[in-house]
């Protein structure tokens, strides 16, 4: 188990703290919808520091758990920008204004924090105790990487909850935004605006992606530690990332085909570590299944940056990303944000 200084756990979560309160700040005191230079430095920002933790890592825990660390933040980091798209959608479809959307972002990644943490203990608990919960964590994974390479569920976003169908019928609501408002008054009456139903939208999205994520980054490493934190620079930034890439975003092609082949990866990488250790009387007797390989850390680590620059290259020089139409949602959103600032 990775034993790292105290005061370097705790200096690590009291700064990344500080720098999270002051981004949330930053949002609530002045909402606005940030231009690509100002989205850009805080990107390059969060990266740089993400860079310099690893740094951290290699030098006071050594270049296995800084491996892992490194492999760790680049596939939730990849996962996080796949997801974004999701985001985009969300908040074009319940047409968010954008001066506030940075808000809305904001509350879903604490929201994402809160519920990865709670993941995290319970995962770590779990593989503490039952070794053979790798077994079900590698196969989640490898159908989670079957469903994603099938392009399914594309138009789900296009569908309402049944539990949001529900809250609006049950909860008397505005059908206009009042600024970033969570309640607001119509005709004498205290009645919620629609931001409510995007935060919970949001928080919803938040869980479905903890629960694809949490268990490849468990694949890579079993450190509580770097679970959480390579999950805490993933979410870092994304909030400005996600005005960075914007509409680019389904001009990356080949990020699904990349990121399900990853997921098959970690699954294989699990499933084969779970045969290694494996306690369970009907395999192999009980007995630890010995030619069962363990793929090491920097070969994890190889394959997935590999993977990820092969794709946005391959990308970035289809024809098929120079085809791709901006969703006409997001184009709505565009034309609104442009009348809004004449």
């Amino acid at each position: 188990m990775l034993e790292l200084p105290l005061w370097f756990e705790v200096g690590s979560f009291v700064v990344l703290g500080l720098i999270l309160l002051i981004d949330l700040l930053l949002v609530v005191r002045r909402p606005h919808e940030p231009s690509m230079k100002e989205a850009g430095l805080w990107v390059a920002f969060y990266v740089t520091l993400a860079l310099l933790f690893a740094g951290a890592m290699f030098v006071f825990a050594g270049h296995e758990y800084g491996g892992q660390f490194v492999a760790g933040w680049v596939t939730e980091y990849s996962l996080s920008i796949d997801n974004l798209f999701v985001f985009i959608i969300i908040m074009a479809r319940f047409s968010v204004p954008r001066k506030y959307q940075q808000e809305v972002l904001m509350v879903g990644i604490i929201i994402a924090l809160v519920l990865r943490g709670i993941f995290i203990l319970l995962g770590a608990i779990v593989i503490e105790q039952f070794s053979w919960v790798f077994y079900i964590f590698g196969a989640f994974l490898l159908w989670t990487a079957w469903k994603q390479a099938q392009d399914e569920g594309e138009d789900e976003e296009d569908r309402e909850n049944p539990l949001i169908a529900r809250i609006r019928k049950v909860i008397p609501m505005s059908e206009k935004f009042d600024e970033g408002k969570l309640r607001t008054t119509v005709n004498g009456k205290r009645v919620f605006t629609p931001m409510l139903i995007v935060f919970i939208t949001i928080g919803l999205t938040d869980l479905l992606f903890a629960v694809d994520s949490i268990p490849a980054i468990f694949g890579l490493t079993q450190s509580p530690f770097i679970v959480f934190t390579a999950n805490l620079f993933a979410l870092m930034g994304l909030r400005q990332l996600y005005f960075l890439l914007g509409g680019l975003m389904n001009r990356l092609v080949y990020l699904k085909h990349a990121l399900s082949f990853i997921l098959a990866f970690i699954g294989v990488k699990l499933v084969l570590h779970a045969m290694h250790v494996n306690e369970l009387p009907f395999i192999n007797g009980g007995k630890h299944i010995e030619w069962a390989p363990e793929i090491p850390t920097f070969v994890s680590l190889a394959v997935i940056v590999g993977t990820i620059i092969i794709a946005v290259v391959a990308s970035l020089l289809s024809s098929k990303a120079k085809e791709a139409h901006l969703d006409p949602r997001l184009e709505e959103d565009v034309r609104k944000s442009h009348s809004e600032v004449e």
